[in-house]
């Protein structure tokens, strides 16, 4: 696997208006909002900023094992990288023994897949791996 950029780091909180308040606090600006089936949660993506840093995702989960994180409080879930072809990651990770979340890759918000190596190989951490595919038709 070649190196990677840092895609986004993700952060789980309760509710929509948590999420607002998360934009306002950090003077953040909104490049993209929407929803992932897979996870049943809304999602709010952050604009790049000047320098290019990567973005912050905002997670809100609907219903699910999300809603539960940290005790319901929310709180940083994951990082993730961009890659090229996540299939290909999940089966290099699969040739060491190791388990990715999900079988194949599953639509992210807007133009993108992605999948997700379980923590325990990650030495405790979610890590998202996302791959760029142009507008996903739902």
């Amino acid at each position: 696997m070649k190196p990677m950029r840092m895609h986004h780091v993700g952060i789980i909180l309760p509710t929509m208006e948590a999420a607002h308040k998360f934009l306002e606090t950090f003077d953040l600006e909104i490049d993209y909002q929407g929803y992932v089936e897979a996870y049943h949660a809304d999602l709010i993506f952050t604009k790049y900023t000047e320098n290019n840093d990567s973005p912050v995702e905002l997670i809100i989960p609907k219903e699910g094992v999300l809603k539960e994180f940290n005790g319901g409080k929310g709180g940083i879930a994951h990082i993730a990288f961009e890659v090229d072809d996540v299939e290909a990651v999940r089966k290099e990770f699969e040739s060491k023994g190791m388990e990715m979340l999900e079988e194949s890759a599953v639509p992210g918000t807007s133009d993108i897949i992605v999948n997700f190596l379980r923590p325990k190989y990650g030495q405790g951490i979610l890590v998202e791996y996302v791959q760029t595919v142009g507008p996903i038709k739902r």
